[in-house]
Parts: structure tokens; sequence; C-alpha cells
């Protein structure tokens, strides 16, 4: 009977010590649980990059609309640009070719995105633009009226 009592308690011991295996795992498989989270806000940035924004720089209306990797940008004064969507190193890139030879948004690096605001960084002379994201059609509010015809 002791030798049963001794057998069970070290198969309970190796069980306890499968036990530790295990949470051994665990902790190396949270690195990896992790790395595809820190990849998650690049698609969700991704995904937050789809629709049309709106932006006003340098006295001009700019739109700048994004449609799965394709791009297109107008702004008035007639600068009429089309590209793609890409990414380096997790980062947004906006890489568009203007008419004209206009490169003043040739290539843009997206600095953050949110539901409603687009931050872009120009490698052209326009350097900063913000954007508003224009919903179900509609203008977003605070953007000027008037002018643009007159």
């Amino acid at each position: 009977m002791a030798a049963g009592l001794g057998g069970v308690l070290l198969l309970s011991g190796c069980g306890g010590g499968g036990g530790d295996d295990e949470a051994t795992p665990s902790p190396s498989s949270s690195p990896s649980a992790s790395a595809p989270e820190s990849a998650s806000p690049t698609g969700a940035a991704r995904a937050e990059l789809q629709g049309s924004w709106l932006a006003t720089s340098g006295g001009q209306a700019v739109a700048l609309m994004i449609n799965g990797a394709e791009a297109g940008l107008f702004a008035t004064g007639g600068t009429v640009c089309s590209g793609q969507v890409g990414g380096a190193a997790g980062t947004p890139t906006v890489r568009l070719t203007c008419g004209g030879g206009d490169d003043e948004r040739g290539t843009g690096t997206v600095d953050s995105v949110s539901a409603t605001t687009l931050k872009i960084t120009w490698e052209g002379s326009v350097g900063a633009e913000t954007y508003t994201k224009a919903e179900g059609g509609k203008l977003p509010s605070g953007l000027p009226t008037g002018g643009a015809g007159s």
C-alpha cells in the first residue's frame, strides 16, 4: 500500500512537473501573441485609411480618396493625382503621380489615422497636412464655404 501511495505521489509529481513545463511555453507564446497585436494597428490603420478625406491647404481644397491599395488626389487649381497606398516597416505610405509634373504630394507618410482624422507628411513642398473624413457623401463640418467659385 505504501508503494502504491508512493507511485501516486510520484505520478502526481510528474504531473506537477508537466504543469511546470506547460507553464514555460506559455510565457514564450506571449511574445508570439504580442507580435500579431503589434501588427494589428497597421492593419487597423490601413482599414481606417479607406474613404474620402478632405483638407484645405494654401487656400486650396484638397480631396484624397483611398480605395483598397489605390489612391487619388484632387485639388482646386487643377491638380489631379493617382497612385497607390503601400507600406514599409508597417508605416502606410501614399505614392502619387500628378499631372503636369506636380510633385508637391508625390510621396506621403501617414503620421496618424483615426476614424475622423488623417495626418500625412508629404515629401514635397506641401509638408504636413491634416485631412477630415467625409462620411456618407457629406462634407465634414468646419470646412470653409464659398470662395471657390467666386
